[in-house]
């Protein structure tokens, strides 16, 4: 299992690309799809040296605006949609980027009930974290059992032998703090347990125009389906 995680690094190469949370219309293709999944996904592994045992292994992708665009416009080339089906489809998985951060999960580890992080004894606890040191608990926790050809098509990562998850995290605190700063230059998800912990990061670019509370860049937008 270790070495399909090695495989997948290796075929989506080593180079982890900075990301920008700005928003606006994308010129996306249905074979851009791809080149975006690779920008927005993260591989990590946690070994232990003592045993050369691999305690976890984990693969996210960011659901960020730029994804969703890339990811609808697959979708709707797969499954022929109309132009009017598609930009409602479109408008609805974007505005999910208003309120929540949310990723998608794939991960196993020593024992598959311990990587289970719906079950309240899992081995791993998962936290949003930035570099200002926010922490931020999920709002939910959804376990995928039975992953479909959507899953499998789209996150290639996917497999029998991992627990898939799809995990949301609010975009401000109870006071109104942003859970990503604006001033942060990364982001990510820590991974915590008795077992040790591993973080999957996005660098981000330096923009010239300060993202707001909610990591947009300040600028209207409109979807536009393309």
């Amino acid at each position: 299992m270790a070495s399909f995680a090695m495989l997948f690094a290796a075929a989506t190469g080593c180079a982890e690309p900075k990301v920008s949370l700005s928003t606006g219309p994308r010129e996306y293709t249905e074979s851009d799809y791809a080149q975006v999944l690779k920008r927005w996904t993260r591989d990590k592994s946690l070994v232990t040296l003592s045993e050369l045992d691999t305690l976890l292994t984990v693969t996210s992708t960011f659901e960020s605006w730029d994804f969703r665009w890339a990811y609808v416009v697959k979708y709707a080339n797969d499954y022929r949609l109309t132009v009017e089906q598609r930009r409602t489809l479109l408008e609805k998985t974007l505005s999910e980027t208003l309120d929540s951060h949310r990723f998608y999960v794939a991960l196993y580890g020593t024992k598959p009930r311990w990587s289970d992080l719906t079950r309240a004894n899992s081995a791993w606890i998962v936290r949003l974290i930035d570099e200002e040191g926010n922490e931020t608990a999920p709002l939910s926790i959804e376990l995928i059992e039975r992953p479909g050809p959507l899953e499998i098509r789209y996150f290639p990562y996917t497999t029998v032998f991992r627990n898939v998850f799809r995990i949301k995290f609010p975009t401000t605190t109870p006071d109104g703090r942003a859970t990503i700063s604006p001033n942060a230059r990364w982001f990510g998800l820590r991974f915590a347990g008795a077992e040790g912990n591993e973080e999957l990061r996005w660098v981000l670019e330096d923009e010239p125009i300060k993202r707001t509370a909610d990591g947009r860049d300040g600028r209207a937008a409109t979807p536009v389906a393309r």
